[in-house]
């Protein structure tokens, strides 16, 4: 009941309600980013969403605040991430608060405040089937991975905590404890970013690093992810 029901109005009820109670900090945030980021405060990017009744993945586009800068060198190439990424970016992700316009995707029903995170499309392409059943359900603001290790965990092992977290049961007293689990985190700021990086591995660069594709496969499924995006 609470998964096919309860689950949605609750997402669409809480997220309405932490709007209107955040928004004055949201504001805030917009006015510093557009000053700190010379320009739009938000990213937008594509992510795959809840399957359709065609069994793929619906492309929705995730919010967020930006945390990086959109420099560029002479050539007009991005500079590296930890360029880009200023004390402001920093402070949005250590704290989360980049976050906050996700409540905009909840509240329409791109995502759940409890679920899988969503990846990016060029790493769900390399993804198992088994491993992209964590897209059987809409994604999530916070989620089992993201309480046990966040970035501080293997790419494997947060897919083993989405389909742990589908399998198990989606309850009602699962995601609130999840959501106090979040703000333990969120608070103690711990593993928003993997040790030694500024920003995490994409799945496809990790299993390439790994040597479980090849450059071959790997550039295909660079490629099948920008046909996707094109639609």
């Amino acid at each position: 009941m609470y998964k096919v029901f309860f689950k949605r109005f609750s997402d669409f009820f809480l997220s309405l309600i932490a709007l209107m109670v955040l928004s004055p900090i949201l504001l805030v945030l917009m006015v510093v980013g557009a000053v700190t980021m010379k320009g739009n405060p938000f990213f937008v990017q594509p992510r795959p969403g809840k399957k359709g009744k065609d069994g793929k993945e619906r492309i929705f586009k995730l919010i967020k605040l930006r945390t990086m800068s959109n420099a560029k060198d002479k050539e007009g190439n991005l500079l590296p991430d930890e360029v880009r990424l200023n004390a402001y970016g920093k402070f949005l992700r250590s704290t989360s608060l980049d976050e906050l316009p996700e409540l905009i995707n909840i509240l329409v029903g791109d995502m759940s405040i409890i679920g899988p995170r969503p990846q990016l499309v060029r790493d769900m392409v390399f993804m198992t089937r088994e491993q992209r059943r964590r897209h059987d359900v809409r994604p999530g603001l916070s989620g089992l991975a993201q309480v046990n290790g966040r970035n501080n965990i293997t790419w494997e092992q947060k897919f083993q905590y989405d389909l742990a977290y589908i399998d198990g049961g989606i309850t009602f007293a699962n995601d609130v404890k999840i959501i106090f689990q979040t703000i333990g985190k969120v608070l103690k700021r711990s593993d928003t970013v993997r040790e030694g990086t500024v920003s995490d591995m994409d799945f496809g660069d990790w299993l390439l690093e790994k040597g479980e594709v090849d450059q071959a496969t790997y550039d295909a499924k660079q490629a099948e992810a920008k046909e996707m995006l094109r639609g």
